[in-house]
């Protein structure tokens, strides 16, 4: 899944992307709040997680309503040093989801980024399935018909975006938004080798193949 971080404090920022992209999530930073507002009304994201205070012409404010105005739709996680109940109040009133108030715990940062990501899927709890195969979101556990598979983090990744989106047909120009970031250094066929990678291991071994390819547009996850 693809995460934004807009945040003008780079330690605090490097220290987010770090521990989300050690959650297997691809990341990008906005250092100000025009790069932000860029980036969060024109790229797809999953989540957005945005400081109050930003320089630039764009506040976080801002860039909540202007996402919500251009009908963007991701969930927007806020972080500010303003903790009263007018500025959350503000904040969840501009469009934002949830509100963090600095300092806070990484971990219950990273608790309520996947409590946002469950928000709009049908499938409410931490368990990912279709069909035999199971992925755990949680434990970073993957398994078909009981059998454990060991996965690299990128093909985790990839196969959870698949099952948050069950039988529906992904473009490789899709698949590479959302789980690889911006400054990624894809090549055409990246997407094509590691579905290669997947199937090996999630298909190979089994009777039933999970993973179809779509022709001429890509691929879908369906039981």
């Amino acid at each position: 899944m693809r995460i934004l971080i807009v945040e003008d404090e780079h330690k605090i920022a490097r220290a987010l992307k770090k521990a989300l992209e050690q959650e297997t999530f691809a990341v990008d930073v906005a250092y100000d709040g025009d790069e932000g507002h860029a980036m969060a009304t024109t790229e797809p994201y999953d989540i957005a997680i945005i400081d109050r205070m930003l320089p630039g012409d764009y506040d976080g404010l801002a860039i909540v309503k202007a996402m919500r105005e251009a009908k963007v739709h991701t969930p927007v996680l806020f972080l500010s040093a303003l903790g009263s109940i007018s500025e959350r109040t503000a904040g969840l009133d501009a469009g934002a989801d949830d509100y963090l108030v600095k300092p806070f715990a990484l971990e219950e940062l990273l608790a309520r980024v996947r409590a946002l990501l469950r928000r709009p899927t049908e499938q409410q709890s931490a368990l990912l399935t279709s069909g035999d195969l199971t992925l755990d979101t949680v434990t970073y556990s993957v398994e078909r018909a009981g059998k454990p598979i060991q996965l690299t983090s990128k093909e985790f990744a990839l196969l959870e975006y698949m099952l948050r989106n069950p039988g529906r047909p992904l473009s490789k120009e899709v698949i590479i938004s959302h789980v690889w970031d911006y400054d990624a250094d894809i090549l055409p066929n990246t997407v094509e080798v590691y579905i290669k990678y997947l199937r090996n291991k999630i298909d190979a071994p089994f009777k039933k193949a999970l993973i179809h390819t779509v022709r001429g547009f890509g691929y879908k996850l369906e039981a």
